[in-house]
């Protein structure tokens, strides 16, 4: 039974504080507001709608009644040195929970860094924004949209959702699932040399690897074969020559895309 408002445990994620929301502007900047405000973090909103969701870059998010829309906030996440590997462990963490909620075995793939595939069409995406609060801590949130029920039509990518592929997973399901995957894969990538297992659980569900792709940074577009992540979650181009390139941030397309 939904309950708008009230602060209860996260489903199987004890740990874990969770309120339930019918329509926010953005679970991520109602995250950072209750961190300005002093909260102890480990606290995620899910809400029934957003009205000014965003993704990666400032993009406009859809977030249409029936897709899940949900945010974790995370106050002085440690190891503080290792929080560029977080959109790793949520996407596998994200995986693991939409197998889950829908009963498949490796239906997803992943396109670096973050973005959830289903025969390479996007089913979901996931935003990780982080500010200094006043009082010197550090609020970090990850956000997630998941397309159950309805995709939009991208401009940039071919999109799908869980409905349209014959799974009938709630918004509600899905997120209890991911509030128990994500609460494990942070456990787990809090243990010293965590993210190397993290790292291969990505490994195995990612998209592309192996084939030419073409990574559009803020300043260029390099062409190469992706060949691996390194130690840290970093995208390693192969290039021509025998030559390594990594990329520390990017969007990858296929070549003609």
């Amino acid at each position: 039974m939904t309950s708008y408002g009230h602060e209860r445990p996260a489903p199987g994620a004890p740990d874990f504080r969770f309120v339930e929301l019918e329509t926010v502007g953005s679970t991520n900047s109602l995250c950072f507001d209750k961190a300005r405000q002093g909260d102890a973090g480990h606290l995620w909103i899910r809400a029934d709608e957003q009205t000014t969701g965003r993704g990666r870059r400032g993009r406009d998010w859809s977030s249409p009644i029936g897709n899940m829309f949900a945010s974790l906030l995370l106050i002085d996440p440690k190891p503080a040195e290792r929080i560029g590997e977080l959109p790793l462990a949520a996407a596998v963490a994200l995986a693991e929970a939409v197998d889950k909620a829908a009963g498949t075995l490796q239906l997803v793939s992943l396109k670096w860094p973050n973005d959830l595939l289903v025969e390479g069409s996007k089913l979901s995406g996931i935003l990780l924004e982080a500010e200094t609060l006043n009082d010197g801590r550090q609020a970090v949130v990850l956000g997630f949209g998941v397309n159950c029920v309805s995709h939009p039509p991208l401009s940039l990518y071919q999109a799908t959702d869980l409905r349209s592929l014959g799974y009938q997973v709630t918004a509600e399901r899905l997120f209890e699932c991911l509030a128990e995957t994500l609460a494990d894969n942070l456990s787990r990538w809090q243990q010293p040399g965590g993210f190397e297992g993290i790292r291969r659980a990505w490994l195995k569900r990612a998209a592309h690897l192996g084939k030419t792709i073409t990574v559009r940074t803020a300043q260029e577009e390099i062409t190469g074969t992706f060949a691996d992540l390194d130690a840290r979650g970093h995208l390693v181009l192969k290039q021509d020559g025998g030559g390594e390139r990594t990329i520390y941030a990017g969007d990858v397309f296929l070549p003609g895309a």
